[in-house]
């Protein structure tokens, strides 16, 4: 893992009371790093005011450990990550064991090939270990996304990503929510019309422990919110 003021790869990872799936995460992404042979780092991004044990894990690890600027939404959880990253290539993923660190070398494997790298659970081959009702949402969400905002990608919602730090870091990101992760896409798409996205097939586990902090109505609102926003006024 670097040390150095600049990297090739960032690993953001929001966390929010994550204490016992980081334990088992962190040494697995490092594992699957040392593997790809590029520097790197990690960044566990924490809520303002510690909830557990996170910081006491990174340190074990060897891990940057930052608290969130501006609140403790999401979204300020993402835009610190990308303030902070010091890599070319920065690469989003949960903290809740969702999104296996071994599938990194295969998005990383596309980097040299788009703009963006997309972990998919709805191309061919993709799959979500989410319940029938939850993956029916997701899909319909993802189908609606694509068409009203003319995105030609499969996946809109998943936050494992791929980015070129440079495109990601010039955005003004405003949501708050789990959908500041549309706004990206749809942002990157508006400022690089020929913007090149590769979806790679990806199976989208269940998280290992602790509780979703995704409220299913808040979910609902905020989607259908940002959906008219997006398409509107930004």
């Amino acid at each position: 893992m670097t040390q150095s003021s600049s990297c090739e790869i960032s690993i953001a990872l929001p966390a929010y009371q994550e204490e016992e799936n980081l334990r088992l995460l962190l040494p697995r992404i490092s594992i699957a790093m040392d593997g790809i042979g590029k520097s790197y780092e990690i960044l566990v991004i924490d809520t303002i005011e510690p909830l557990d044990d996170t910081k006491a894990v990174c340190a074990a690890y060897g891990c940057r450990y930052l608290t969130r600027i501006g609140g403790n939404s999401f979204g300020d959880a993402v835009r610190t990550g990308i303030q902070n990253a010091r890599g070319n290539k920065i690469i989003f993923m949960d903290a809740d064991g969702s999104h296996a660190p071994e599938f990194i070398e295969k998005l990383y494997a596309h980097q040299a090939d788009a703009d963006l790298v997309i972990a998919s659970r709805y191309v061919e081959h993709g799959y979500t270990e989410n319940s029938k009702i939850l993956t029916l949402m997701s899909r319909s969400l993802n189908l609606t996304y694509r068409l009203v905002l003319g995105v030609q990608c499969h996946d809109l919602s998943n936050s494992f990503r791929l980015y070129d730090a440079a495109q990601l870091k010039i955005l003004k990101l405003s949501c708050n929510n789990f959908d500041i992760v549309e706004e990206i896409l749809l942002k990157l798409a508006r400022n690089k019309r020929s913007l090149k996205i590769i979806e790679v097939p990806f199976t989208f586990k269940k998280r290992m422990f602790g509780k979703s902090k995704r409220n299913l109505f808040l979910f609902i609102f905020t989607y259908i919110y940002t959906l008219l926003r997006l398409r509107f006024f930004v």
